[in-house]
């Protein structure tokens, strides 16, 4: 069984929207829906699970009905920040999900992932057991001596942005969550699950990424998206 878990948890303060940043309507649809379909009509996702910021739970099923999404089977509230989000996620599959299955973490507002990636992610985590996606650096990366200067650069070469989705083994993510969350390892603001994957001690492999499947964060990104709706027109 392949499974999304979608997280949908967040504010989004940066967009400086009076409403949470996933539900921001597009062309007539909320950028969670296109993240939705994204899943909904990937032939190998088998269900779905939307974690989802407080309150906006039937705002969502309404909009899922809206769109006839048939793979949404679970709306849950999310935490206070991503990781909790996720970890939320991740003890509710514990009830719907065997050892064996692969669940695929995503970004609720990451909404041009597309099949190329998704199958590119699931293919290597069935090889490897787990799978973030992945592109090379194309910037220069220095390291801040102060705020104001530098005296280091890292070789980029051997550097990777990683980025959502990202695939797991269930039985791992199930015992890489309590682990961290009983031992405080990896559950900072900034973490998310590869890195706290890594600081337990994973290797982790590298899938296909895509320079469109942006986060939408900002008002520039948000721009970016309606820009690239455009081009698929």
């Amino acid at each position: 069984m392949i499974t999304g878990l979608i997280i949908a948890g967040g504010v989004g303060k940066r967009m400086g929207q009076d409403i949470p940043k996933q539900f921001i309507t597009v062309e007539g649809k909320p950028i969670i829906i296109y993240t939705l379909e994204s899943f909904e009509h990937h032939p190998l996702v088998d269900q779905i699970l939307v974690v989802c910021k407080s309150g906006w739970e039937e705002t969502l099923w309404g909009y899922i009905r809206e769109f006839d999404l048939k793979k949404i089977r679970w709306i849950i509230e999310g935490g206070s920040k991503g990781q909790e989000s996720i970890n939320n996620g991740v003890q509710f599959l514990k009830q719907h999900a065997d050892e064996d299955d692969t669940i695929i973490i995503h970004d609720g507002i990451r909404p041009l992932v597309d099949e190329i990636v998704l199958s590119d992610v699931i293919v290597k985590s069935k090889k490897f057991g787990n799978a973030v996606t992945s592109l090379p650096y194309n910037e220069q990366i220095f390291v801040k001596d102060t705020e104001e200067t530098t005296k280091q650069y890292i070789d980029r070469n051997t550097l990777r942005r990683v980025s959502t989705p990202q695939a797991y083994q269930f039985g791992k993510l199930a015992w890489a969550y309590d682990k961290a969350v009983s031992e405080n390892i990896g559950m900072s603001d900034s973490s998310y699950t590869n890195t706290m994957m890594v600081e337990l001690g994973e290797t982790l492999y590298f899938a296909a990424g895509s320079d469109k499947n942006i986060k939408l964060t900002t008002t520039d990104d948000l721009e970016l998206f309606k820009a690239y709706l455009k081009m698929k027109d």
